[in-house]
Parts: structure tokens; C-alpha cells; sequence
């Protein structure tokens, strides 16, 4: 039985859907007007792992995750590179869709943009301008009237008079109450515009989310997700907005992944620790951010350093080695792993659980191959394919993954066989120097060596 962490209420919940045929999630996907970060690659992978949780667990999905191709930055960054701000979005949308297929991460079922849901954009602000929610401002301005929703709060527990108070919220003299929030912005000269009631203008961040997902999703629907950062006030804004609109509620289950530190700091531009996945890519490969980021509770921190890289390096080399020469399409699984995974998985998406599960399956897989246990390690092999995949994990060939790698090798396969071949003539003829001269050498281009069942095999280190 799956229970998930709901942020608005602050507990795990058994999840119940709202139709077992048809659960439906959302995500807050990208501002695409830069490459994706480590930040994001947190949320593409996370919601990625619950996407296929959820299918493993027999339900149909519908996944949406969109894409913010309008806001203040991609106008700003659009303008200083001199460039029509669609050519920009465009162009970073296809980086961000290479850096999703680099981590392993599947495709939304439906991945809206905001430019193209501006009719129900201003569909919703009517309503909300009607039901006494929203109004227009001197400066032509729609700004929803958090004053009209009482609700308004609930998800972040913050207080409204001590945000009233505080410096963090803007002041703006054409708005009601400091917390009112933008819906619709004037149009501004040289800046992006469409027609609406109000005046030619654009739609504000929070609101494009709203009429996003109720598009595709209907007005009540499971489960909504994003990065913490989102909770306040931008998740808060939506379901205030979102209700305000339609009178039902908004979505059952809000789940939201911790922040990402590097080596203990906040990842910030100005302390110069920012990476973005196109950065890490350049030592690490895909797979390796996945099981990184995937070895930590989504909830939790996830402090990144080239050690926990490493540690992932480390950790998947053990699991293809394992899977190394053996057939894994018997399509046998092993009930009592499987059931262990489903347990973790399902108590609030423990991935950190479930990639232990894998490592203890590794574990007893090479000890069933030394014992020459046939029927137990093709079923031990083919579970620990089936359940990696479930992670979105070892999924290429043990072969190539324990050769390959995001650089070159500084010698020759060629060379390494023909290498191989000489140190098995010296190990024949019983010259452990030659032998060890060979594997050293090996070593020092970055090859290492596996002598197992009369056999040589090599992969990179």
C-alpha cells in the first residue's frame, strides 16, 4: 500500500486516487531561458522515479510537466542576447529534453507550454475577476486578492500579518494588500504581449501553472510536485488561484523535493559552486548523476561533491559487474527482493531504500555465481535488471558501460586485448613479474583487470 508524504498536511497519507484508471500528476517543469542545473535535475529525476513507481504499481499515468517559456528572466535574458525570446525558449528546450534523455528521465505524457495556454490563462482570471477575487489595478495590472481567499497560507504554514510585515514580500503601490500576487502584467514596450480584456499584456508566473494543469488534468486531480523552493509562493499562489476558480479543491497530494547544497553550502552563481548537469556531464555520465541523486530520500538535502560522485561511479560499476556475461531475459524474478522494493518504494518513495535493495542483491548474485547456483543466478540477474530499471538504472549493456566512458580511453581496445593476450602467455608460463608489469601498466591508462573462471575481462576504472 503506497503512502506519500503530503506537504499540506504535513504526514504520510495512504494514497487513495481519485480514479485507480487515471491518476494524474503534475510537475513544475522549466523556465527554459538557461541550461538546467542541479536543481533540476533533482526534480526530473525524482518525479521520474515516482512516475514509474506508480506505473510498476499497475496504475495508469498521466504525467504532466511543463514548460514556462514566458517570465521576466527569459524576456531580460532574450533581450540581452538580442534575440526573439521564442528562439531563446526554443532552443533551451531542446538542451533541456538532451540533459532528461542523458539522466534516464522518460518523457511527460504531455509537456504544455505556456504561450500556448494563454486562452484559458484569461479564462480563469475572468472567473476570478467575477467571483470578486481579482482585480484590475490603476496600472493595468490583474492582481488576485489573497484578502478574498482565507485559506491562503495553509501549505507553508507562514503567517499572512507576519509576511505583511516582513521584507519578503514586495511593495507595490498599485496593489490592495502586499500579498496580492500578479495574474495578468500590463504590456510593456518591446516585451512579448497578447490581447486579453484587460489590455494587450502576458500572463504571470503563478497563474500559467494553474490553468496548465487544470487543462490537462481536470480541476481536481492526485498529485502535484516540484522542488521545495516552489512551496511559498508560488505552490501556495496556485492553489489559491486554482480554487478561487473552479470551487473544488486543487490537488490531494503535494509532494516537494529537498534542496540541493554543494559540499554543505547553498548552490548559488555568487559563491561560485553552481553546476549546471551539462558541467557535471563533462566527467560524469547520466547514469551516475541518476543513482546520486536517487542514493538520498527526495525529501532530503542532497549534498553534491565529486565524492558522492564517485561513490555513485563506484556503486553502478558493482551492479553492471554483477549482471557481467549473464543472461537477464529469463524474465524470472525473485518474489522476496521484489516485495523488499515494493515495501520501501512504497513507504514515500524511499529510493535511497531501494538502490540498497539492488546493492544486497548484487551481493548474493556473485555469490551464487561463485557457487555455480545456474537456475538461482539467472533469476537473481533478471530481478536485479527488472528492479534497476524501475529506478531507471542499469539499462545498457555490462560490456559496453564497464568500457565506456564520458572520455577517452589513452590507449586502444586493440591494444588492450593484444595486451591481455601477452600477460595470458606470461601467466602460462608461470611469470607473475611479466604478469603484474602488464596489469600495471593496464592500470596506469586506466584499465583495470578481472581474472574470473580462467577467463580475463577488463573495464575502465
Amino acid at each position: 500500500m503506497l503512502s506519500i508524504y503530503n506537504s499540506l498536511t504535513r504526514q504520510k497519507e495512504v494514497f487513495t486516487p481519485i480514479d485507480p484508471q487515471n491518476v494524474r500528476m503534475y510537475v513544475c517543469g522549466m523556465t527554459v531561458y538557461d541550461y538546467c542545473h542541479l536543481g533540476h535535475a533533482r526534480v526530473l529525476v525524482v518525479f521520474d522515479a515516482v512516475y514509474r513507481h506508480l506505473k510498476a504499481l499497475g496504475y495508469p499515468v498521466t504525467y504532466v510537466r511543463n514548460v514556462t517559456d514566458i517570465d521576466d528572466k527569459i524576456i531580460q535574458r532574450a533581450n540581452e542576447n538580442g534575440e526573439e525570446f521564442r528562439t531563446l525558449t526554443q532552443r533551451f528546450t531542446h538542451h533541456m529534453h538532451e540533459d532528461c534523455e542523458a539522466l534516464g528521465v522518460l518523457p511527460p505524457d504531455v509537456e504544455p507550454l505556456a504561450t500556448e495556454t494563454i486562452a484559458p490563462i484569461i479564462e480563469m482570471i475572468e472567473s476570478l475577476e467575477k467571483s470578486g477575487h481579482a482585480y484590475k489595478a490603476d496600472n493595468n495590472d490583474v492582481y488576485f486578492s489573497v484578502e478574498a481567499y482565507s485559506p491562503y497560507g495553509a501549505l507553508s504554514g507562514n503567517d499572512l500579518n507576519e509576511l505583511r510585515a516582513g521584507e519578503r514580500v514586495a511593495v507595490d503601490e498599485f496593489k490592495r494588500d502586499p500579498l496580492d500576487f500578479v495574474l495578468w502584467k500590463a504590456a510593456k514596450p518591446g516585451e512579448p504581449k497578447w490581447p486579453s480584456p484587460w489590455g494587450d499584456g502576458r500572463p504571470g508566473w503563478h497563474i500559467e501553472c494553474s490553468a496548465m494543469s487544470t487543462q490537462h488534468l481536470g480541476n481536481h486531480f492526485d498529485i502535484h510536485g516540484g522542488g521545495k523552493d516552489l512551496q511559498f509562493p508560488h505552490h501556495e499562489c496556485e492553489i489559491a488561484q486554482s480554487e478561487a476558480a473552479t470551487g473544488e479543491k486543487f490537488v490531494n497530494y503535494w509532494m516537494h523535493n529537498g534542496f540541493v547544497r554543494v559540499d554543505e553550502e547553498k548552490m548559488s552563481k555568487s559563491l561560485g559552486n553552481f553546476f549546471t548537469i551539462r558541467d557535471i556531464m563533462k566527467e560524469y555520465r547520466g547514469e551516475e548523476i541518476r543513482l546520486f541523486m536517487l542514493s538520498s530520500h527526495y525529501r532530503s538535502p542532497l549534498n553534491y561533491s565529486t565524492a558522492q560522485l564517485d561513490n555513485a561511479r563506484n556503486g553502478l560499476n558493482r551492479l553492471y559487474t554483477a549482471l557481467r556475461d549473464l543472461d537477464t531475459s529469463t524474465g524470472n524474478i525473485n518474489e522476496g527482493y521484489r516485495e523488499r522494493f515494493d515495501n520501501v518504494m512504497n513507504d514515500d518513495f524511499n529510493t535511497a531504500e531501494a538502490t540498497a535493495v539492488l546493492f544486497e542483491l548484487a551481493r548474493e548474485l556473485n555469490l551464487s555465481r561463485e557457487s555455480g547456483e545456474i537456475t538461482r543466478v539467472d533469476e537473481l540477474a533478471s530481478t536485479l535488471r527488472n528492479l534497476g530499471e524501475r529506478l531507471g538504472l542499469l539499462q545498457d549493456d555490462p560490456e559496453e558501460w564497464l568500457r565506456g566512458g564520458s572520455t577517452a580511453l589513452s590507449i586502444s581496445e586493440e591494444m588492450i586485448e593484444q595486451m591481455i593476450n601477452e600477460r595470458t602467455v606470461a601467466r602460462s608460463n608461470k611469470d607473475w613479474a611479466e604478469s603484474d608489469r602488464i596489469r600495471d601498466e593496464l592500470k596506469a591508462h586506466g584499465v583495470v583487470l578481472e581474472d574470473k573462471a580462467g577467463a580475463t575481462t577488463w573495464r575502465r576504472e
